[in-house]
């Protein structure tokens, strides 16, 4: 009985997910979907560049089809993507999908071990890679099954002059670009134009099929493939259309991109708009915050999906709060914890909620979100989206009831099957009665929503009392003086481990002191932290995560 009504906790919201998704055999059949529904509509831009859904769906045939007869490659091999958020990337990856191969998306940052081992253990038979990168493929190519190398820069479907004068300033001005040689390599436009759409054939999927090879952050060691095949992806897509029902209509929603597409919560995020014909605003570079608000200036946004740092980044410029919120229907958080403090400054500044979300890379993301009707930040990342059922587990993979603090357990047609090749790590996180163990501690409501207290290897314990990052920083970031912070342990022979404080200033008079006289007005003792270390900046991941692994060691 408890299953059933978590499945249908959210009033209004369709329950027929498994029928929605009976439409479709793959990815592919979503695509040619909305490319002839949304022909003459503009699908993406880049630094003022636009394709439309017509575009797309011939440039990305042009690319299925040079997969399928240059390079020879057959259904099920795996094609990597190094990219950021370019024009390219989109081509690339419907390409890829449309014909029948695998995706496997890997971070632009990556180091040649990195890089190495993801194309080694994915089997990756090509990759398409901006040149920025190309010089650490260099170094491991020979080292991989990897044989067909197609290289783009990042101006080069922006159009004439526009392209040359990018690609200009980022090799000879800005200097990004170092210095490779790949004998071998071919460039991604030239192999594009020359390619023949006439050839491309569809190919027979099943929702079985692997559609993505996506590699965990390798937070607990070696980064592992999550397999999810286009079963998990289009249950995801239909979820997050039933959620986003209430507010789509009536106009082509416009979608702003500064998380990398590379991130699978950008990814499907940006391929859930595509299903319903949006105008995806590809953000490249959106660090520069300067450049990203002088994009968001352009637009009559309508969704903007981030993390917590990204959101905090944009509420302290200055030139942020200038903008017109007015057509700003949905602000997304996913990938770390929204913090109490920067959703209630997001509120005051544009009048609208900062709706948390809830999800991992092993369930395509989605798993728990907000309703859109939320009248205020409530600290919950949400209610199980249609068809999932959460529950809380203890050590012993025994259930608990609401209010019970466990392992937040997920089962839904989005998690995925298994990790590529690693049958041991796929038995670690599954439960013998078919549920994803996700590693984040949390407990469920009476109301059904579901709260993380925090990630199981991130609790830190102090003479024998668990203590939760999360909360020590949700506090911390409420001081003033505060612009990031992260907690975490650090050994200690009296108290078994000690919270040791890493701080981003945003006031240069805030010192150690001040910080813990601040937290023992807001926290009981043993939750007060002992070291406090100022940084001029803090470790994060290729979407904003604050890294507390990388503060550990």
């Amino acid at each position: 009985m408890e299953k059933i009504w978590l499945k249908n906790y959210q009033s209004g919201v369709p329950a027929t997910i498994e029928d929605q998704m009976q439409k479709y055999h793959s990815l592919g059949d979503l695509m040619d979907e909305s490319f002839g529904k949304f022909s003459q509509v503009e699908a993406f831009n880049c630094m003022g560049k636009g394709l439309t859904y017509q575009e797309v769906d011939q440039l990305s045939r042009q690319f299925a089809s040079y997969l399928q007869n240059d390079l020879k490659l057959q259904k099920g091999d795996r094609v990597a993507l190094m990219m950021p958020n370019i024009l390219q990337y989109p081509v690339a990856l419907f390409g890829i999908l449309r014909g029948g191969f695998v995706a496997v998306n890997v971070n632009p940052l990556y180091t040649a071990r990195e890089l190495q081992h993801q194309l080694k253990d994915s089997g990756a038979k090509a990759i398409v890679i901006f040149e920025n990168a190309c010089h650490t493929l260099q170094g491991v190519l020979d080292k991989t099954d990897c044989k067909h190398v197609l290289t783009t820069n990042i101006g080069d479907m922006l159009g004439f002059p526009k392209s040359m004068i990018v690609n200009f300033v980022i090799k000879k001005i800005k200097k990004m670009v170092p210095a490779w040689s790949i004998p071998s390599a071919k460039s991604f436009m030239s192999e594009l134009r020359m390619a023949d759409a006439s050839k491309f054939r569809k190919p027979s999927m099943s929702q079985s099929d692997i559609a993505f090879l996506q590699y965990t952050g390798g937070t607990t060691g070696v980064a592992k493939g999550a397999i999810l095949t286009h079963q998990n992806m289009v249950a995801n897509m239909c979820q997050a259309r039933a959620w986003l029902s209430p507010a789509i209509g009536g106009q082509t929603e416009i979608l702003i991109s500064p998380l990398p597409l590379y991130h699978i919560f950008s990814l499907t995020v940006s391929m859930v708009f595509v299903s319903i014909g949006a105008t995806n605003v590809l953000i490249t570079n959106p660090r520069d915050m300067k450049a990203f608000i002088g994009e968001l200036r352009k637009w009559k946004f309508t969704v903007l999906p981030g993390v917590n740092t990204l959101f905090n980044g944009l509420l302290n410029q200055p030139d942020f709060k200038t903008l017109d919120f007015s057509t700003m229907k949905i602000a997304l958080g996913g990938g770390m914890a929204v913090q109490k403090a920067v959703a209630d400054k997001w509120k005051s500044v544009t009048g609208k909620v900062l709706l948390e979300a809830y999800g991992l890379t092993e369930t395509s993301p989605a798993a728990c979100i907000n309703p859109i009707n939320l009248k205020d930040y409530n600290g919950f990342i949400g209610l199980p989206i249609p068809s999932t059922d959460v529950v809380i587990k203890d050590d012993n993979d025994k259930t608990l009831g609401l209010n019970e603090v466990g392992e937040i357990c997920i089962k839904g047609p989005q998690v995925m099957p298994g990790y590529w090749n690693r049958d041991d790590e796929t038995a670690k996180v599954m439960t013998s009665d078919g549920y994803f163990k996700t590693g984040d501690i949390g407990f469920m409501n009476d109301q059904g929503y579901v709260k993380i207290v925090d990630r199981k290897k991130d609790m830190i314990l102090v003479s024998g009392f668990n203590v939760y990052p999360n909360e020590i920083e949700d506090v911390v970031a409420t001081h003033p003086k505060v612009f990031e912070v992260a907690a975490i342990g650090v050994p200690d022979e009296k108290s078994t481990e000690a919270i040791k404080l890493f701080i981003v200033k945003k006031d240069e008079s805030l010192t150690a002191e001040e910080v813990i006289a601040f937290c023992r007005k807001e926290l009981t003792g043993y939750k007060v932290p002992k070291l406090v270390e100022f940084r001029t900046e803090l470790p994060k991941s290729n979407v904003g995560k604050i890294l507390r692994k990388d503060l550990r060691n």
